[in-house]
This record gives structure tokens, sequence and C-alpha cells, in this order.
């Protein structure tokens, strides 16, 4: 008899395949796509973690650890080993908060911008590629899909609120680099899934 959560509802029975399918689809699209940008990868890759912690500063100027350990529902210590790996790779940079000179302001450089910046140009290369070849019936339901999954991003996100920060530990390898070892890197050497190689 499969053991299950009492935290989480039963599931329905009606959709099995989509149930079944549909997660595994979700992970192994985004680390069929990372596997393929990472090949031309010309620069060391980054842990997944690296890459969501760059992308979230570079997304928020000026940023607190706190708050990013918080956005990224990572303890906070395991944030600021990420920032002091990231800091000693010229990848992040820490300025005194004026206002409570105990914290740091985190900002990417300029490395780690042109990185994110290549990394996403060469993402929207490939996937508008992959999407292009798809019938005009494929491509359709993928845009009919969209509402849907950005509910079911919400209700996953209103679940992240409630739970603690998770250590550093690597969502999947994530090394965040690439979860497949995952968020940046390939794409100009994160790995986004616990490698991210951008």
């Amino acid at each position: 008899m499969p053991v299950t959560d009492p935290g989480f509802p039963a599931a329905p029975s009606s959709d099995p395949e989509l149930i079944d399918e549909f997660p595994a689809l979700l992970a192994g699209i985004p680390r069929l796509v990372r596997r393929r940008l990472r090949q031309e990868l010309t620069v060391p890759r980054l842990r997944g973690a690296q890459v969501e912690l760059l992308r979230l500063v570079a997304a928020n100027p000026g940023l607190r650890v706190s708050a990013a350990a918080k956005e990224l529902c990572l303890a906070g210590n395991s944030v600021s080993t990420l920032v002091n790996q990231l800091v000693a790779a010229g990848l992040l940079r820490r300025e005194v908060d004026p206002a409570d000179r105990r914290a740091a302001l985190l900002h990417v450089t300029a490395e780690a911008a042109e990185r994110l910046e290549a990394w996403t140009a060469n993402h929207k290369a490939l996937v508008g590629g992959l999407v292009a070849e798809l019938p005009a019936e494929d491509r359709a339901a993928l845009a009919a899909a969209l509402p849907a999954l950005r509910r079911l991003a919400a209700g996953l996100q209103r679940g992240d609120d409630g739970a603690g920060g998770e250590s550093t530990g690597d969502h999947d390898g994530d090394h965040t680099g690439d979860h497949d070892g995952d968020h940046t890197g390939d794409r100009a050497g994160v790995d986004d899934d616990g490698g991210d190689d951008r």
C-alpha cells in the first residue's frame, strides 16, 4: 500500500495519464533544453542555486540577503554561502546598507549580467526554434495551456510561502546548475539544473 504524506490531499482518480506524465515532462523539458545549451558553454558552469540567486539579484538590485533567502525559500546561512561563492567568482558584489551598516546590499557584476543576458538570448533562440517547428495546432495548444500553467505555478508558490527555508541542498542537484545536475548557465555558463550552465 503506497505511503502518502498526510499533508497532501489524495490525487483524484481521473486523468491518471495527466497526473503521471505531466510532472515528468515539466521537469524533463527544461533539463533537455539545458543540456543542449550546455554543449556550447565556454565558461565554468554555475550551480542551479547560484544561478537562481544571480537572476533574483539582477532583477532586484540592492537586495538584502534576508530578502533573497525568503524569495528563494532557502535558509539564510545557505544564501550567505552562495553569496560568498559568487563574490569570490566575481559575479556578485556587496555594498554596506546605509540604513543598517550590519546588513549588505547585493548587486550583480558586469560579468554576471553578460552571462545572464547571453543565457537568456540562447535560451529564447533554442526554445523559439523548437516551438516554430511544431505544427500550428500544437503551438496553439501550448499557448492555450499557459493560463492553466500560471495558475498551477501560483498554487505551488502559495504552498512555498508557508514552508520553511531549504538548505542549498540542491534542488535536485540544484546545483542550480543543473538540475540535472538546473537557473543561468548554459546559456552562458550557468547550469540551470543543478549545474546551470550560465
